[in-house]
């Protein structure tokens, strides 16, 4: 708060939010010219709020720059103008990373592959040793984590799992075998 002036908290905004996807899809569906300009008001308002949050960018500094991304509504609009100043990469990266305490919870494990042709790719293992309907909690992950990647980076085309890399496990060599020959028994004589 700042001399007084109340915030809207996070639920609001996205009420808020949902009102004017509401309106706005109502809008383009009325035939006449006053709804296009209403559309094209919204269209120029959006535009030029978008160029005073770049200049507010010009002007910040790095600590503050990667506050403001940081912030969910404002990395959002960031994202919307297409100034946020992380790249698509980063962004993406973050996205997973935010994810992944709550899927290892479940003893999963989700790690970043990369963006390749504006696919975001990444590691998913849901673990074993869940009980009976752990079959949907791959899907219930990868879906998760495609709303997740596209919601930080809209310019992505998809985002695809990659099946986590099985590794062997290592040989087991007794400890013995290493630090004691074995003894060698006398030959018997004949």
């Amino acid at each position: 708060m700042a001399d007084g002036v109340v915030r809207l908290p996070d639920p609001a905004v996205e009420a808020r939010l949902a009102r004017l996807d509401e309106l706005l899809a109502g809008l383009e569906s009325v035939p006449g010219p006053a709804a296009g300009e209403a559309l094209e008001s919204v269209t120029l308002l959006t535009e030029v709020y978008g160029e005073a949050l770049a200049r507010v960018l010009d002007h910040a500094d790095e600590q503050l720059r990667g506050r403001l991304a940081d912030d969910e509504l404002l990395g959002h609009l960031l994202v919307l103008h297409a100034i946020h100043p992380e790249s698509a990469e980063r962004r993406a990266a973050r996205a997973v990373e935010r994810l992944r305490p709550a899927v290892r919870e479940r003893g999963g494990d989700l790690e970043w592959a990369g963006i390749e042709d504006r696919v975001a790719r990444v590691r998913v293992s849901t673990g074993g040793g869940c009980g009976a309907g752990c079959g949907s909690g791959s899907a219930d992950v990868t879906a998760a984590v495609r709303a997740a990647v596209l919601a930080a980076v809209p310019e992505l085309r998809s985002v695809e799992p990659v099946a986590a890399e099985r590794r062997a496990a290592p040989a087991f060599v007794p400890l013995t075998t290493l630090t004691h020959r074995t003894a060698r028994q006398p030959q018997e004589a004949g």
